[in-house]
């Protein structure tokens, strides 16, 4: 009986945030989720030992669990959670309401009433550390030193008597409290990695691994992939191109798995799903048997494209080249490869969070089903794989997700038509992969690199990578042993994916600063370690001297899955985007309810998206008109001959009641194309045709955004100007977007 077979791949990755001279860890991610993530996922198979998976274990996560599990790690956030409450100095006290309330309001903060009420009180305080430090007393730091720690212990750990005793306590901690929950994690911790080796020796799960410090392979090949990926990026000014790195960080990987679980890997997730023929050959090289990567690089790769249905269900040959197992081959070197359903994958990632748990679960089964369908009809097996980040969706499930998990193990264990596999046990018992000659250089994110190169933040990071190889190529010989291999371990680390992760227009956090402040250090290292100081640019942050900017030009085509409900906020990634200005709100007592604007094209839709405040039930219910101003500009073409339209949206009991599109002339709600909608009340999505808006190359379209009851305004986006996009080729948007002024 055909069958289908589910790979679960589940990532678990988190920065180097050790700095080697000091010895210090810059943040405390590595712990929290080594607390609430690592742990739990693997040892909730215990309960479902036929349900396979693999798990891919960062090698620089791995260093790090480990020295937090042998008690080397030197932590200042558990440190600041350690020390009494009233020995805290001023810039202490300030550092603790920083940082520890940095965990999901939903989930994890309102989840213990205290420490939702602590994080109202400093909300009221109006957030500001600085001024909210003196005004809290030694008692409100106390259980927040307490609570904080134990929002990210695992559900496993939750049900150990003595941490229910605290949390029934739930509030005026003392010193003894304070002292158990800190110790008990260094006795957790070190639970975390001999759970993984005991369910691989079990044969529950494969392990498999990353280069060392999770670089973008093909870009520390050669930097020059990114314009590969998409013609016309603008690259760095500095070529990096040194694929004897790359290889360094495989075979660094290889040497750490085997001494912890003691096999050598079979198969690599490599960071951010990002291959190329060159690096799928240095992996073949290291000993490497399988790679995974994203359905988006199989398609570029093939030429052709997965269309799904409004369900989210393959069409056409979708199934039947997706859902199998390839085999690169380029002269002597061959690798067994697997492609991502981005779909199922981000529907866990992103969708089902907010479902509940049974639904979900039984939404995914039939999602699979249908897509399979076509295979298990022709009497072929479907190899299905879902690959996904496996610590960071789970903060936004309520308990970290384990109904969901266990519904969805059960639901596979239950019905025989699922079979769930390791990667290896799925290529075991395919004797006859399907042949490809070549991939094209992507990653799981749009098929290119665009997240990591091409930005002026990102360019300026490679400039600087690039600066700081050079000099130790140049000095490294002249140095000692010690120092040398100091400046080359600096070196690989600042490979590493996150920090050009968090430069750029695409994503941004609370820790910014230390994600910039931390990476000029590991390259201010490198020339420490050879006798030398630093060059002086790095002593400036990467990210600009001003505030982030809240507008960002479309720099790539975007053709989001609008109104489906498998999209994702990575659908719109490339966008233009403009976030609402509110420092003005106490000053003008505005009502705030639209939070930020995303538009673009491709070649034949504009899309647009408007996400509201949290506050959308209020007005969302009680009937509103969305109107979304089109201006529409033709390049040397005298202003007085543009034209203006007006897409307008009645929202009522928080659903689109009806939409019409006037150009000044006409009107009308029935032009083929067109969709308008609304997410989850958090947002509203819509697709225009380009011919409807008259919009051919060349074409400037100028969008607001405004929201209106009873003929009068309640909000508008942008308040100033417009968010502007450029009807072009894909290959000319990028340079038009980050041209100097």
């Amino acid at each position: 009986m055909p069958a289908i077979r589910l790979i679960f791949l589940w990532h678990m990755h988190q920065p180097y945030y050790k700095d080697l001279v000091t010895g210090e860890y810059r943040l405390p991610w590595v712990r929290l989720h080594a607390l609430k993530d690592y742990y739990g996922m693997v040892k909730l198979l215990d309960e479902f030992p036929d349900v396979h998976q693999t798990f891919n274990l960062v090698p620089a996560l791995i260093a790090q669990i480990r020295e937090y599990a042998q008690g080397l790690a030197h932590d200042p956030f558990l440190d600041v959670a350690a020390r009494p409450a009233g020995d805290l100095n001023p810039d202490e006290r300030q550092f603790a309401l920083h940082y520890l309330f940095q965990a999901n309001p939903q989930n994890m903060i309102r989840r213990y009433p205290r420490y939702q009420e602590l994080w109202e009180k400093f909300q009221g305080l109006s957030g500001n550390v600085s001024h909210a430090a003196p005004l809290m007393k030694n008692s409100d730091l106390a259980d927040l030193q307490v609570l904080s720690q134990i929002a990210w212990f695992d559900e496993f750990w939750l049900a150990d008597p003595d941490v229910r005793e605290l949390i029934r306590k739930g509030r005026d901690f003392d010193r003894a409290d304070q002292q158990f929950i800190v110790g008990r994690q260094r006795e957790l911790l070190a639970q975390v990695l001999p759970a993984y080796t005991a369910a691989a020796d079990r044969g529950m799960i494969e392990i498999s691994t990353s280069p060392y410090y999770h670089p973008i392979l093909p870009l520390v090949c050669d930097s020059a992939m990114g314009a590969v990926s998409h013609q016309g990026l603008d690259l760095p000014g500095r070529r990096y191109r040194h694929p004897e790195d790359a290889r360094e960080q495989i075979v660094r990987a290889m040497t750490l798995h085997e001494e912890v679980f003691g096999v050598k890997p079979q198969g690599m997730w490599p960071s951010e799903g990002s291959v190329s023929d060159e690096t799928l050959a240095i992996a073949h090289s290291a000993g490497i048997r399988w790679m995974a990567t994203d359905e988006g690089v199989l398609g570029r790769s093939l030429e052709k494209s997965f269309p799904r249905d409004g369900h989210g269900t393959l069409q056409n040959d979708g199934p039947g080249l997706l859902y199998r197992i390839y085999r690169w081959e380029q002269q002597e070197a061959t690798m067994h490869v697997v492609f991502r359903d981005h779909s199922l994958s981000d529907l866990i990632g992103f969708v089902y969070c907010g479902v509940p748990a049974a639904d979900a679960a039984a939404d995914f089964l039939l999602r699979t089903k249908e897509s399979c369908a076509p295979i298990l009809a022709a009497g072929a097996d479907a190899v299905v794989p879902v690959i996904l980040d496996g610590e960071n969706a789970w903060e936004y499930y309520p308990q970290s997700g384990r109904e969901f998990l266990r519904r969805l193990y059960e639901g596979i264990r239950s019905d025989s038509m699922f079979q769930s596999l390791t990667v290896s046990e799925a290529i075991e018992r395919e004797p006859r992969p399907a042949s490809l000659g070549s991939v094209f250089p992507g990653s799981w994110i749009n098929a290119n690199f665009d997240v990591w190169i091409g930005a002026p933040e990102d360019n300026l990071s490679w400039d600087h990578l690039g600066a700081a190889r050079d000099f130790y190529a140049a000095h490294g010989d002249s140095a000692t042993p010690e120092q040398k291999a100091l400046a080359f371990e600096e070196l690989l680390i600042a490979e590493g994916s996150d920090w050009n992760w968090w430069y750029g227009p695409e994503h941004h956090s609370a820790n910014d600063r230390d994600f910039d402040e931390l990476y000029r250090k590991h390259l201010s290292n490198v020339y420490q370690a050879l006798g030398a100081e630093p060059p002086e640019a790095l002593a400036h942050s990467i990210i600009s001297a001003q505030a982030r900017p809240r507008f960002a030009s479309q720099t790539a085509y975007i053709s989001p899955r609008v109104g489906s409900p498998t999209a994702s906020y990575f659908d719109w990634l490339g966008a233009a985007c403009h976030v609402a200005e509110r420092r003005y709100a106490a000053m003008h007592g505005g009502t705030f309810l639209l939070d930020a604007g995303y538009a673009g094209v491709d070649g034949e839709y504009l899309y647009c998206r408007l996400d509201f405040m949290a506050n959308t039930p209020d007005w969302a219910h009680t009937g509103v008109m969305l109107v979304v101003n089109i201006e529409r500009l033709q390049k040397n073409m005298p202003v007085e001959e543009t034209m203006a339209f007006k897409l307008e949206v009645r929202i009522r009991d928080a659903a689109i009641e009806s939409w019409t599109l006037d150009d000044g002339k006409t009107s009308s709600s029935k032009i083929e194309g067109v969709f308008a909608g609304l997410r989850k009340e958090a947002s509203f999505e819509c697709r225009i045709p380009l011919p409807a808006l008259n919009a051919v190359e060349g074409t400037i379209l100028r969008l607001r955004f405004s929201l209106w009851r009873d003929r009068l305004p309640l909000d508008s986006l942008p308040r100033e100007g417009a968010i502007e996009l450029n009807v072009v080729p894909e290959d000319e948007l990028s340079s038009l977007a980050y041209a100097k002024p």
